[in-house]
């Protein structure tokens, strides 16, 4: 089934109004074999589901360029997955000329000389006169125009902004008002000219992406050091990373020690030390030293490459605003067209104007009513928003959660390795009877060394710090819930929880000693390992005939600014903040004591999570943040799931609705705040755009506003928009 369908992403060129995009998605929609098409003209992307058995992405292209689409080119890639054609909206080719980047400010510019020329230097109504205002017009007009030919000989007819435009400056010019007829066209085609220029900053923003990483690579094979194109550099190869020069590939440092500025991926702005076995990622920039990097993943799947592709399907996902209006201008438009041509006929039929007076305020009814502003507003903040976000390492997957990131209500934050640091150490070491703090980590070192738990690692790199020679154990057997077991010369060595050893029982049982270290260690939110060696011969002393070495106190510590990014939270509106944790509730509550949360949920397997984040988003939005990975279920169910350190781990970008690219919790504030801040900016939009339609309606049908004053406010309004949109690529 998953070979039978698939999806294309494709990258356009094109000039128009700002529902063409709900124009070419109707179109691809009527194909065969095409199930789903999302269309942001905003961003110049398109997403085409379809059945492979029907239809091809060389059938959509086709289909695409038909409806008047200069199609991007292609990336070169390795071969995509089964389910899935890859067609690159970030490709690097020749630049086109200036005409061709800006061939509708060129057509703009011929109009309004033209119009002017028209206007002041020849007699208004000669022959010239006209035939300038013509011509003016067929530059004005031939982009919008031409899709509206195009429509009409494939037999499709679509109520558009388009449209009404049109329709507008063809009943100027039959009234003889020429000029507003002209003028119209003129700030209409410049207009779109200088919005698409300013949405063309936006979508910078994100294909600037794909210029971070080298197109070749350094590669060491066989003792020698050639340059290879990025395509040929395959996994297992051996990069060098010179001083300066920008990593081409995601891989692990085999020998050197550098620093990495992560930003571009991440967005720290501290340089990462890099030694052997740490991770790099194509993109950063290498520090003073030589690096040789192993490459672990394929050119294409590295974490640039899937930030770059995430963003751009984020671009085509509609925010509930955009749907909204979306919805309303298709009803909207009709209406319009209705209005304006009872207002021709109606108030001539009952004495109250002249035809050519209801006429022309009918036809200022067409430029006043029309919603361009209220089109751009919302899809142009979205662009700017994600652009901005992954520019400052948070990938936020779509519109709608970036809207909905702007309302959170609740934030619900996973403990370990979200708001601690994720790597258990040693904290306390309480030996008992004659055994020294020495004796009792380096026993247990000794064993632990053959254990993988993370526990087990904090033990063994405690041990290291204090240099002690750890002595040959023999096979570990691992007790279930409990501990482990193994031998140091032929003396058994126990080391696990408290209920791993017998509360009563003689010289065996736990010294009440022991118990009350336990105790206070786990209520000071330490998980505890008891130690106990049972001593061969029976010349040992009372004590050390226990065996017992003592507790060893062990802790995942707190990160040292989760209490300030959390306030910064509360100071952006968050009303509640929640910590999540199988751990016990002392441990969860000494955590959440110190950084400060509102609430502690402890004790929680992962569908414990699961049924605190469904009672949580019932009482409002809810993110829940966690790796993405054992907290997959809670992210699935909050109402924006938001991953930690998602540079790490590619599930961490699948999984999530958002990730923090970063091991940074300041991220987190940052990506509440910028939704918040697109938030605002959509709302404003929305006040603007509806505010001047209102306005001008009522101004139009009064007669009070000329066409020419329709023109001025409806073409600015538009620019106020999207101007208000783009303050979102400064957020900070």
């Amino acid at each position: 089934v998953r070979d039978s369908f698939g999806h294309a992403t494709f990258a356009f060129r094109s000039v128009g109004s700002e529902d063409d995009g709900q124009r070419i998605e109707d179109e691809l929609r009527s194909l065969p074999g095409v199930t789903a098409a999302s269309v942001s003209f905003a961003a110049q992307i398109a997403r085409v589901e379809f059945a492979r058995s029907e239809i091809g992405t060389s059938d959509i292209e086709a289909e695409m360029r038909k409806l008047g689409l200069e199609l991007a080119p292609k990336a070169p890639k390795p071969a995509p997955s089964s389910e899935t054609a890859r067609v690159s909206p970030a490709v690097k080719d020749a630049k086109p000329g200036w005409y061709r980047r800006n061939s509708e400010l060129a057509w703009s510019i011929i109009a309004g000389s033209l119009m002017l020329v028209a206007r002041f230097a020849f007699p208004e109504g000669s022959m010239v006169s006209i035939g300038l205002y013509v011509v003016s017009y067929f530059f004005g007009s031939r982009d919008n125009v031409g899709h509206f030919l195009k429509d009409l000989r494939r037999g499709r007819f679509h109520f558009n902004i388009d449209l009404l435009m049109v329709v507008a400056a063809t009943g100027a010019a039959i009234l003889g008002q020429w000029f507003e007829g002209a003028l119209l066209l003129f700030l209409f085609s410049l207009g779109h000219a200088l919005e698409h220029y300013a949405l063309g900053r936006a979508r910078h923003a994100i294909s600037a992406l794909a210029d971070l990483v080298p197109q070749t690579a350094i590669v060491l094979r066989d003792g020698a050091e050639t340059e290879k194109a990025i395509d040929q550099v395959v996994t297992g190869d051996i990069v060098v990373a010179r001083p300066g020069s920008r990593l081409p590939v995601d891989g692990v440092v085999s020998s050197g020690t550098s620093t990495a500025n992560q930003a571009p991926i991440t967005g720290e702005s501290i340089p990462v030390p890099k030694t052997k076995g740490d991770q790099v990622f194509a993109g950063s920039i290498n520090g003073e030293g030589v690096l040789l990097v192993e490459v672990t993943v394929a050119i294409g799947d590295r974490t640039l490459d899937r930030v770059i592709k995430l963003v751009s399907e984020a671009q085509k996902q509609k925010a509930p605003t955009q749907q909204f209006t979306d919805r309303f201008e298709k009803v909207f438009v009709p209406v319009v067209l209705a209005g304006s041509a009872l207002f021709m006929v109606l108030p001539p039929l009952a004495g109250l104007l002249s035809w050519s007076e209801a006429i022309m305020r009918a036809l200022t009814l067409l430029v006043a009513a029309s919603p361009c502003a209220l089109a751009l507003g919302t899809p142009a903040a979205v662009l700017a928003g994600i652009a901005q976000a992954a520019r400052r390492g948070v990938l936020i997957k779509g519109g709608a959660h970036l809207e909905n990131l702007g309302q959170i209500e609740v934030v619900a934050l996973d403990k370990t390795g979200t708001l601690t640091i994720g790597q258990p150490e040693v904290t306390d070491l309480v030996p008992y009877g004659g055994a020294s703090e020495d004796d009792l980590l380096g026993t247990a070192a000794a064993v632990e060394k053959r254990s993988q738990h993370p526990l087990a690692s904090a033990i063994v790199r405690a041990a290291e710090k204090r240099s002690l020679v750890l002595g040959e154990v023999g096979e570990v057997e691992s007790l279930t819930g409990l501990g482990i077991r193994s031998f140091i010369a032929g003396e058994e060595i126990l080391i696990g929880r408290l209920g791993m050893f017998p509360a009563s029982g003689g010289e065996a049982a736990v010294p009440a000693e022991i118990s009350a270290a336990v105790a206070r260690l786990e209520k000071a939110g330490r998980s505890t390992a008891i130690v106990k060696r049972s001593y061969a011969g029976a010349s040992a002393s009372a004590s050390e005939g226990t065996g017992y070495l003592g507790v060893i106190g062990i802790a995942d510590q707190p990160r040292a600014s989760a209490r300030e990014h959390l306030d910064s939270l509360r100071r952006l509106g968050v009303k509640r903040i929640v910590m999540l944790t199988g751990d016990n509730e002392c441990v969860g509550n000494a955590v959440g004591t110190v950084v400060g949360v509102d609430e502690v949920f402890a004790g929680l397997m992962p569908e414990g999570k699961v049924d605190v984040i469904r009672k949580l988003a019932s009482q409002g939005k809810v993110a829940m943040v966690g790796d993405g990975v054992n907290d997959a279920p809670a992210l699935a169910h909050a109402t924006v799931g938001i991953a930690m350190g998602g540079a790490g781990t590619a599930a961490a970008l699948e999984t999530a609705d958002a990730a923090l690219m970063g091991d940074d919790l300041g991220r987190l504030s940052f990506a509440i705040g910028i939704s918040r801040a697109a938030r605002r900016i959509i709302r404003q939009n929305l006040f603007v755009s509806l505010s001047v339609i209102t306005v001008l309606i009522a101004t139009s049908l009064s007669g009070t506003v000329g066409m020419s004053y329709a023109i001025v406010f409806h073409e600015g309004s538009t620019l106020v928009v999207i101007v208000n949109a783009l303050r979102l690529l400064a957020y900070d």
